[in-house]
């Protein structure tokens, strides 16, 4: 559908959904509101509040920057006195917000500094791009408003394009269901040395959150008993961001590394699919939470202006560049994939799920892909995206299940994208992958049903900060799942994140876990390390 159709689909629906069927009371009026709301120009803007007059911590959210280029960064802030409140405790009204970028944590060697406004259309949201800076340099940041100054935040550049830089240190994060555990995780990656953090989808959950945090049992606090719902509306996704962004140890990977970010299902609804969500509401109702999810999605992340959304629709497939060492394609899975095949689950593959014409990608994002990797010159070729791409059986036996919800529901799809890396002569791709709440090693074949056939590529599948609560190092289905597929080279159950080094001769995996998140504080360990090298794909033990 294209994207004027979708804005039409939005007022049409606008005009017909109250009360009742969005479960607000202005879920029609800001469901048209927000697909066309943006801060105006001249005397029609809101009025500027004097930002002297905000009496409470403005930055309780913190800080973060994301997307990395050579000579640029990108800031971002969310001005929130109370978070946990509809407008979070500010008028409708423009703040001016005054931003330094410097060489030391001290700012007494200034770099960059200027002002951005703060829309209350955006939720008071501020994202600066800060151009003209050098390639491959370390920044310290932060935001001002009337008597009150953010925490400091550090952020970097990316190589410049030509440099012929030899290492790169990267984390890959997913899953962070608030409801299910501590952020313990993310507590220690703010101390890892890393260039930048890729998170590959599943930022919040949708499902309601208890007074006590669910499995956090926190009863130190009382939550509102607005998180006890799910999220459908733009208020409801609004005050679930700074629910989340109110967790410390959220905030303080946030403020130590520059992100990546990609969505999956969870900041929308589960396992939708395109337009077509998982519960069949109408197409046109499904639209417009799609549209909130997305607005607050970009809101409340370290995003640039190419991805602010209109309405229901959002590019946030992207390329970076990090020197010659390393090309990324973020990829989004979500947006513009086919429905599940067989009603979705873990189902036996046939037609439906191996019909050619089926797609995760889009066509579009697949070409672009394809495209990208032919004008490619990097040593790595590194895909950030959301659901496993190596075929995953379920049981050792003819007998096997595939999941529908990842790529194994679309083989035709993984096989275009297969043969484009082959065609484009990728000789070492790394997939990055979130999801499914476990550490994956995976060799990736040219052909899964054959174990002897070529190693065309692996895959680091990073488990989740939280979601699945504790875990365990041998999940129940780690006998099968490791005996039916002969190219799964690691599998542990554990909370945590993976760090990648990629480097001009190889690359180095370690698979970090916690060994619990409903009560906070775990130490942290390495639960597996492996190498892969440079033009001799496969994951072999460190």
């Amino acid at each position: 559908m294209t994207h004027s159709s979708h804005q039409q689909e939005l007022r049409d629906a606008a005009r017909h959904f109250g009360r009742r069927r969005f479960l607000t009371a202005t879920g029609a009026a800001a469901a048209l509101a927000f697909s066309v709301n943006l801060p105006a120009a001249g005397a029609a803007s809101a009025a500027e509040l004097d930002a002297r007059k905000i009496r409470e911590d403005p930055f309780t959210l913190g800080v973060a920057s994301g997307d990395p280029l050579p000579d640029s960064v990108l800031l971002w802030t969310r001005l929130a006195p109370r978070p946990f409140e509809t407008g979070s405790g500010l008028p409708r009204a423009r703040v001016q917000v005054r931003w330094e970028l410097a060489r030391d944590e001290r700012f007494s060697r200034m770099v960059r500094r200027g002002s951005a406004t703060a829309h209350p259309e955006f939720d008071h949201s501020v994202h600066v791009e800060v151009k003209g800076l050098e390639a491959d340099r370390l920044f310290y940041y932060r935001f001002r408003t009337g008597n009150w100054t953010s925490p400091t935040g550090r952020t970097r550049t990316a190589p410049a394009r030509g440099a012929s830089n030899s290492a790169l240190s990267l984390a890959a994060v997913s899953c962070q269901a608030y409801h299910h555990g501590y952020f313990t995780a993310y507590k220690h990656l703010a101390r890892e040395d890393v260039d930048v953090v890729f998170h590959l989808g599943d930022y919040l959950y949708e499902y309601a959150v208890n007074a006590t945090g669910g499995a956090r049992n926190d009863t130190s606090r009382t939550l509102p008993a607005h998180f006890n719902r799910e999220t459908v509306t733009l208020e409801d996704y609004r005050l679930r961001y700074g629910l989340y962004k109110s967790d410390p140890d959220l905030r303080a990977a946030h403020a130590a590394h520059p992100f990546v970010v990609t969505w999956d299902d969870h900041e929308t609804e589960n396992n939708y699919a395109g337009e077509t969500p998982e519960n069949g509401v109408p197409p046109k109702e499904f639209l417009l939470r799609r549209a909130a999810a997305y607005r607050a999605y970009w809101e409340n992340q370290p995003l640039r202006t190419p991805q602010r959304p209109a309405g229901p629709d959002m590019k946030l497939y992207r390329r970076l560049h990090f020197g010659r060492l390393a090309q990324f394609d973020i990829l989004d899975t979500r947006q513009y994939r086919s429905d599940q095949a067989y009603g979705d689950g873990w189902q036996k593959p046939g037609p439906e799920s191996e019909d050619p014409s089926r797609t995760l990608t889009g066509a579009t994002q697949e070409r672009w892909l394809l495209d990208g990797w032919r004008a490619s010159h990097a040593t790595w070729n590194v895909v950030p995206q959301q659901v496993t791409f190596a075929q995953r059986r379920d049981v050792p036996t003819d007998a096997y299940l595939l999941s529908m919800d990842a790529w194994d529901g679309y083989p035709a799809s993984r096989e275009r994208v297969v043969k484009g890396a082959e065609a484009a002569g990728i000789d070492n791709l790394m997939v990055l992958t979130g999801d499914v709440h476990v550490g994956y090693g995976f060799d990736l074949k040219r052909d899964f049903d054959d174990p002897s056939s070529r190693t065309v590529g692996t895959e680091i599948v990073a488990t989740s900060i939280a979601s699945g609560k504790n875990g365990s190092d041998k999940p129940a289905s780690w006998n099968n799942q490791m005996q039916a597929n002969p190219h799964m080279k690691f599998f542990n159950g554990r909370r945590g994140y993976a760090v990648i080094t990629l480097g001009a001769q190889r690359a180095h995996a370690d698979y970090r876990t916690v060994s619990a998140v409903t009560t906070p504080g775990a130490p942290l360990a390495t639960a597996g390390s492996f190498v892969t090298e440079v033009g001799n794909q496969g994951l072999t033990p460190a």
